[in-house]
């Protein structure tokens, strides 16, 4: 989850959601409320882990704490020197999601073909519309933290294409995450000079801002959505089928990137010396060369990948009978 919430039109509740733990997930953040609060103050913490589900909740952010570190390095190379191959897998991955989530629906009729649809639609809009620019203030970062967890709660909905989107990407899952990663470094070398470099504490302070804002947001999202799977399960997966089917126009492995150009129609560069980009225009291969041939083998690695998962769950539940 950890690797997938950072890359872009992944999202990590569509992992949760093929991986079988998605309600589990939703209902043990739903219990961090008032009662466990008061455990906390109480200092009844056994009493408290027991009921926020702590060995699941913990085990799993460290899994994602450690994946973020790791394995979102090796995706940021792979997409960096491989991208088309790199954005097929996904392609697969996400198409297999969606049959993963729809082949248990039961049956469909015309009101949840009309959640279907509008999620549908809400996903493909949202993959198409145009980034903003790079804002560091603190409360629309706050606000950013907020967002960017959706993609934990709602499959299909990519956090980090909403942070593209709200044009605050680089600055809170790289440069601020390499910032933390150099500090943690620098501490370890006995090296304490960073404390007077004013970028470094500044993107350290993004860093703890947009915690705080993630952490309320996963909260409140997860309160909202346990209401709603409570009482309008079928329909809210039938939105969510729509969605993750929606992001497919994110992860489509062929477009080009467009760009801010000036008056001589140089490409326009932000503070850091980044080319900046406005958004992506979308194409199909014009040949059948080796690269598509491999983008499509790759698309189907993808499925395969989140199909197993279910050929394993079945497996599992076969040598239980």
């Amino acid at each position: 989850m950890g690797a997938a919430n950072k890359v872009p039109g992944i999202s990590g509740g569509v992992v949760a959601f093929v991986a079988g733990f998605y309600e589990e997930f939703i209902y043990s953040l739903q219990k961090i409320n008032k009662k466990a609060f008061k455990l906390l103050i109480g200092g009844r913490f056994k009493s408290l882990y027991r009921y926020t589900n702590g060995q699941f909740l913990s085990l799993l952010i460290l899994g994602m704490i450690i994946s973020y570190f790791s394995i979102s390095k090796i995706l940021d190379y792979l997409i960096l020197h491989y991208e088309v191959y790199v954005w097929s897998a996904f392609f697969g991955m996400i198409i297999g999601s969606t049959y993963f989530i729809a082949k248990d629906f039961g049956d469909w009729n015309r009101k949840y073909a009309a959640y279907l649809l509008c999620g549908l639609i809400a996903g493909v809009g949202i993959s198409f519309l145009e980034p903003a620019k790079e804002n560091s203030n603190l409360i629309f970062v706050f606000f950013c933290g907020i967002i960017s967890v959706s993609g934990m709660t709602l499959p299909g909905l990519s956090g980090s294409f909403i942070l593209i989107l709200l044009g605050n990407y680089v600055l809170l899952l790289v440069d601020s995450v390499n910032a933390l990663f150099d500090t943690i470094a620098n501490i370890f070398q006995l090296d304490f000079s960073w404390i007077y470099d004013p970028e470094r504490i500044e993107l350290l302070k993004v860093l703890v801002v947009f915690s705080l804002g993630s952490l309320v947001g996963l909260v409140s999202l997860s309160h909202l959505l346990a209401y709603v799977l409570k009482r309008f399960k079928k329909a809210t997966y039938a939105v969510i089928i729509g969605f993750i089917a929606g992001s497919l126009g994110v992860v489509w492995p062929w477009k080009d990137e467009k760009y801010v150009l000036d008056a001589l129609g140089e490409i326009q560069h932000d503070a850091n010396g980044r080319e900046i980009i406005t958004g992506y225009t979308r194409y199909f291969p014009e040949h059948f060369g080796t690269e598509t041939i491999l983008a499509i083998v790759f698309m189907i690695v993808g499925v395969a990948i989140v199909l197993s998962l279910d050929w394993y769950d079945n497996y599992k539940k076969s040598q239980h009978v």
